[in-house]
């Protein structure tokens, strides 16, 4: 045997020798087996020693060992030692050496040519030091269409021109500049080769032994079959954000379509069975013989010619026979693959001429079918075509199908909510979307990012709400909240509630005071509804119960110029701060009673935010579950918050797909906001004297400051504003009166003074000296108004930055 072998147990014993072992040592099996392996060692070691030279490695060891032959001389021996043997249990060791060969032979150079040249599936090139080509193997030559003898001593630049080219230069060249090793992946087509083919590209430094760089190998590995896995599980993940963000059937066709085309396919179709459109459910017997189909969607690829028309127009109806792809597709409950030379394709073209011209002028040859299944209910089908390109397989393969099929299935389910659901939805739907806010304007002073999802049990219909509210002095409003109940009543007092709460916010009370008020019309809906529930009894007199009506919020009001944040919480889960760096920590804020219970107090807690502050506001169905308390939903998302630093949309994500499993037991909304500050060289303020002599002043003070700001423009109807404002706090007002200028998207005037006696528009009569100023600054500015403070009342006025014509 050429390879000695030897197996020690867990108790370091030899159970197994081999003939090889006997003619390495000369011991035969029967006086070693059985015996400790320590008496192997030629000199004198312990069962522990044994062990230890042979190591600790839970998989292999190998180095040099010294042994003691049969006739007392010392055998060094180099070997490998692989722990677990067969048949001898995982603690057992089996040590093997190899007992000829072991010196390099003259063939051993053929052998390594041998291998270069006909490595399968491995394409090498060998350049020198000063990149020009010198050999390849035979795959290799296959690949680059070229022989060797056309192409030796050519720089890569001038064998192959195609655009990663100059990727393939750098990496030749790092590896002799770097002598290091360095990879490249690439998509393209080479010489040898019609289609693109995805490659990994390694560029190997070339040494002498000396370590100087002679050469280097470029080894290209093709990587098409797992660029093309690689492509459609991004196609997967991609559908499964993008396919049923609507309960709208045509929309979710088109979102299929959007994903498919041009990734999977040139051109893509949606057809839904013409039985559905009676609300009835389509038999099995309407699945069989001739089908008639309904277009709902279809999508070219982009950059398809502007010329290309359609068989079927969007809503148009045609008949597909039996033998068709589609219909074959909805008979049998499975994908159709067809190719335009199968007989069933051949003989549709020979019956259908309109549709077999369309697809000879656009060139498709491969067809896939699939049935939209959901819920056991046939829907219709999707179709795909294929035509040829340089960039892609040519045709349909198995994995396409099962790819389709997969795409598919998502989409009929989207598509089946949306029929069923949709008719019984719509007015709860519309009402809640007329109640939430879409879009929210751009603020400086944060970033903002919010996700809503509907309770599982009521789906679209719930009482949860947030908002942020654009405020004077560049502030904004942030406003998450919660009514208790779900169903249209709740959507309802949600919309009376969040309206009631950007009229409030319009009067710019502070957080306690807003939800105050807030409480008292919460106790007089809860009034009022159970006051409509004793009217509507039931004959044998029973009222209907959950009357009540009940909500919690929260109400933040953030300061881009001072920072800080003022909140108040009225029966809400406490909001989460992250600042830059971390750690997430849930607010210490005093959380007051819920709404509705009336007569107790709310107080407001400030806090000073570093810029990029992230401020999380969100509802107690987010982090409560039957599951999960309230401490362990905070602390996880606490947790997801430390992780997610990346744009707020994503830390939504993150957060929901993390909080939350299936659909919520509970409406869940989120607000996340990143704070912003406002540079201090936008922002100007001065004291005034209580003095009229004081307004000139004033004036050239604001004047310059506009000047700075680039915005000369301004100067007349901001001098006139400042002027008016100023004089009417000189007038009525209280010192000390200050006076603010801020740079934001707007043009920010505010006076303030220590009265808290609010100034209101007025009709001067003719002959009247006073009564005008306030009417001129409405006049001149978009927008103004007063606020009232601890210590008095501000009076601001906003203009655009860019005056209007």
């Amino acid at each position: 045997m050429a390879t000695a072998e030897c197996v020690v147990d867990a108790q370091g014993r030899v159970t197994r020798w081999n003939q090889g072992a006997q003619s390495l040592l000369g011991y035969p099996a029967a006086e070693i087996v059985g015996h400790p392996a320590a008496e192997l060692m030629a000199e004198p070691a312990s069962k522990a020693d044994f062990l230890h030279a042979v190591g600790t490695d839970p998989e292999r060891w190998s180095g040099e060992l010294a042994l003691r032959h049969r006739d007392g001389r010392r055998v060094d021996v180099v070997v490998v030692a692989h722990h677990g043997a067969p048949g001898s249990g995982p603690d057992a060791w089996r040590v093997v050496s190899p007992l000829d060969g072991t010196q390099p032979r003259p063939e051993d150079d053929d052998l390594a040519h041998w291998a270069l040249d006909q490595l399968p599936r491995c394409s090498v090139s060998l350049y020198d030091a000063d990149l020009r080509y010198r050999r390849s193997n035979q795959s290799m030559e296959t690949v680059v269409g070229l022989p060797d003898a056309a192409i030796r001593g050519l720089p890569i630049h001038d064998i192959t021109t195609q655009p990663q080219t100059s990727a393939l230069a750098d990496g030749l060249r790092s590896a002799v500049d770097s002598g290091e090793p360095c990879r490249l992946e690439s998509f393209q087509r080479t010489g040898g080769q019609r289609r693109s083919h995805a490659w990994s590209v390694d560029f190997a430094p070339l040494k002498d032994p000396g370590g100087e760089v002679r050469g280097v190998a470029l080894v290209a590995h093709d990587i098409t079959e797992q660029y093309w896995a690689r492509k459609r599980l991004v196609l997967l993940n991609e559908a499964a954000s993008r396919i049923g963000s609507t309960l709208d059937v045509a929309q979710t066709a088109r979102e299929l379509m959007e994903v498919t085309v041009p990734e999977l396919a040139d051109f893509a179709s949606v057809d839904l069975l013409t039985a559905l459109e009676s609300d009835a459910e389509v038999g099995e017997e309407a699945l069989h013989g001739t089908v008639t189909l309904r277009r709902v969607a279809h999508r070219f690829a982009p950059g398809s010619s502007p010329a290309l028309k359609t068989v079927l127009d969007i809503g148009v109806a045609d008949s597909y026979p039996e033998f068709t792809p589609p219909a074959r597709a909805l008979a049998g409950g499975a994908g159709v693959l067809s190719n335009a030379e199968d007989a069933e394709f051949v003989e549709w073209m020979r019956t259908d001429s309109v549709r077999a011209a369309r697809i000879r002028e656009q060139g498709y040859h491969s067809m896939l079918a699939v049935p939209l299944r959901a819920r056991g209910a046939t829907l219709g089908v999707a179709v795909f075509y294929r035509r040829s390109r340089q960039d892609r397989m040519e045709r349909f393969d198995h994995d396409d199908l099962l790819l389709a099929e997969e795409l598919s299935a998502r989409a009929a389910v989207a598509i089946d909510n949306a029929r069923r659901y949709t008719r019984e939805r719509e007015t709860a739907l519309s009402l809640q979307r007329s109640l939430l806010p879409r879009r929210f304007p751009d603020h400086s002073a944060v970033e903002v990012a919010t996700r809503y999802l509907p309770a599982g049990a009521q789906p679209g219909i719930g009482g949860d709400w947030f908002d942020v509210i654009t405020l004077s002095g560049a502030r904004v409003a942030l406003v998450v909240g919660d009514v208790v109940g779900h169903g249209i009543q709740a959507s309802a007092t949600m919309g009376r509630l969040r309206t009631a709460v950007r009229t409030l916010a319009d009067v710019d009370l502070p957080p306690d005071e807003l939800l105050t008020h807030l409480d008292d019309l919460v106790v007089r809906l809860s009034d009022e509804a159970e006051a409509g529930a004793g009217a509507a009894t039931t004959g044998n007199g029973a009222a209907r119960v959950g009357s009540e009506v009940g909500a919690t919020c929260c109400y933040a009001v953030y300061d881009p110029v001072s920072r800080t944040c003022t909140l108040a919480s009225a029966g809400h889960p406490p909001p989460v701060i992250v600042p830059p760096g971390g750690p997430a920590t849930v607010l210490p804020i005093s959380v007051g009673p819920p709404l509705g219970i009336g007569g107790l107090p709310f107080e407001a807690t400030v806090v000073e935010l570093a810029e990029h502050s992230v401020l999380a506001l969100y509802s107690d169905g987010l982090i409560e579950t039957r599951e999960r308390d309230l401490d362990e939903g905070m602390a996880k998302l606490c947790d997801v918050l430390n992780a997610a630093d990346g744009p707020l949309d994503e830390s939504c994500d993150a957060v929901l797909s993390t909080l939350i499993t299936g659909r919520p037991q509970d409406d869940v909304a989120l607000l996340l906001t990143r704070t912003r500050a406002l540079d201090a060289g936008r922002v100007a303020a001065w004291d005034v004297v209580s003095d009229p002599v004081a307004v000139s002043q004033t004036r050239k003070d604001v004047s310059g400051r506009l000047s700075a700001w680039g915005l000369e423009d301004l100067s007349f109807a901001t001098e006139l504003i400042v002027s008016e404002l100023v004089t009417n706090a000189i007038r009525y007002g209280a010192p000390p009166i200050t006076l603010r200028l801020i740079q934001d998207n707007t043009l920010i005037c505010e006076v303030s003074d220590c009265s808290s006696t609010a100034p209101h528009l007025r009709r001067a009569r003719v002959f009247d000296e006073g009564g005008r100023g306030l009417m001129l600054v409405a006049q001149f500015a978009r927008s103004w108004g007063t606020r009232h403070t601890p210590t008095g009342k501000t009076i601001w006025a906003e203009q655009n930055l860019m005056p209007t014509e």
